[in-house]
């Protein structure tokens, strides 16, 4: 279990390059995870997260996320879905930009028993994204992203079962783009979000928590990090 947790806390080290950070940001997210099994093969999961611009001066995203699953297993599910995303902008002057974006995913999910209480998860999605622009100059385009997320949930208690009580999360994910990446920033890298969080599981089905996440963002000429506060409420059905 040691060399497991030794090469997650790697996995966040690697793919977080404070040393290249040019700017910061500070903003707040909240967030609403939920999965639904219908029977032991088939479910449904369903994300929806607020984001708010820099200094937390207005909402700039509203994300919502419903997928099929399908489970292979206890550890291995596979996902169809899709995604909408508004993005709230300020331009020169103060105008108002909106950028709506529609996604088409897939992923597989893998978990590793790291012990009795803790798994880690392995999350690999590919994005197919549909992006446009309501300003007075139209520019709608297509491309492609990967994105590989890993995350644990550690008790603070040692337990055989963890069914309630306090713990830690941590999760790292990094985003690539493989199509069209001239169209988002020009980079093959286009993030990562490194995230730790205290939490506390009310039952089985219910967690809620609270933590920092580091969100290292390539632009096309520029980068900057993105300090967030982000709460969290996730549920299983």
């Amino acid at each position: 279990m040691k060399k497991n947790l030794l090469v997650f806390v790697l996995l966040i080290t690697l793919f977080n390059p404070k040393l290249f950070a040019q700017k910061n940001r500070f903003s707040g997210w909240a967030a609403l995870f939920h999965t639904q099994k219908f029977s032991p093969k088939w479910g449904m999961s369903f994300d929806a997260q607020f984001r708010s611009a820099n200094h937390y001066d207005y909402l700039q995203n509203i994300l919502l996320r419903p997928s099929l699953n399908y489970y292979f297993d206890k550890n291995k599910m596979a996902a169809l879905g899709y995604a909408y995303i508004a993005t709230n902008g300020r331009g020169a002057g103060g105008i108002e930009t909106f950028r709506p974006e529609s996604r088409i995913w897939e992923q597989l999910i893998i978990n590793q028993k790291l012990n009795k209480a803790v798994n880690l998860q392995h999350r690999f999605r590919l994005e197919q994204r549909f992006l446009g622009n309501t300003t007075a100059r139209q520019d709608h385009y297509f491309s492609q992203r990967f994105r590989y997320f890993a995350r644990a949930v550690v008790p603070l208690k040692k337990t055989d079962s963890f069914v309630k009580g306090t713990f830690v999360g941590l999760q790292n994910e990094v985003m690539v783009n493989v199509q069209n990446n001239h169209k988002v920033n020009k980079h093959f890298f286009d993030q990562n979000r490194a995230y730790a969080a205290f939490g506390y599981r009310l039952q089985k089905e219910v967690d809620l928590e609270f933590g920092y996440l580091n969100q290292f963002v390539q632009q096309t000429s520029s980068t900057y990090f993105n300090h967030v506060l982000q709460a969290a409420i996730y549920t299983r059905f």
